[in-house]
């Protein structure tokens, strides 16, 4: 079983920067693709950009493009989402998710192809 731990979020003004992480431990089986996602209050839950685990492709949703970056250190088993130039409408809980086991897809997979998923990190961002 894999577990996800978020951590970095924050309060911070528009125009600003917050790294997330998320740890990744109990890693057993192959997984293809890594992403993060986002929850507004009153909104639905959707992703915001996504890694293949070998090669490293990546793919961001058009809001937050050249904004924010996706990427992992193996070594430290943990994905990060480098977020800059801020927005009040980046204001949301932030969550990492893994995909499911041996399944392998072109980007961006439906949230139905995640199978684990972190507790979630708030960021809140004021004008």
């Amino acid at each position: 079983q894999m577990q996800l731990v978020e951590s970095g979020g924050g309060s911070v003004q528009a125009g600003g920067s917050l790294r997330l992480s998320c740890a990744v431990s109990g890693y057993r089986d192959t997984i293809y693709f890594m992403a993060w996602f986002r929850q507004a209050p009153e909104k639905g839950r959707e992703g915001v950009a996504y890694i293949q685990i070998h090669g490293g492709s990546t793919y961001y949703i058009d809001s937050v493009k050249g904004r924010f970056t996706i990427s992992r250190d193996d070594d430290k088993s943990t994905l990060y989402l480098q977020m800059n130039s801020l927005k009040v409408e980046d204001t949301a809980m932030y969550f990492c998710a893994a995909g499911r086991p041996g399944r392998w897809t072109v980007l961006p997979p439906p949230s139905t192809d995640f199978a684990y998923w972190g507790q979630g990190t708030q960021v809140t961002v004021s004008s």
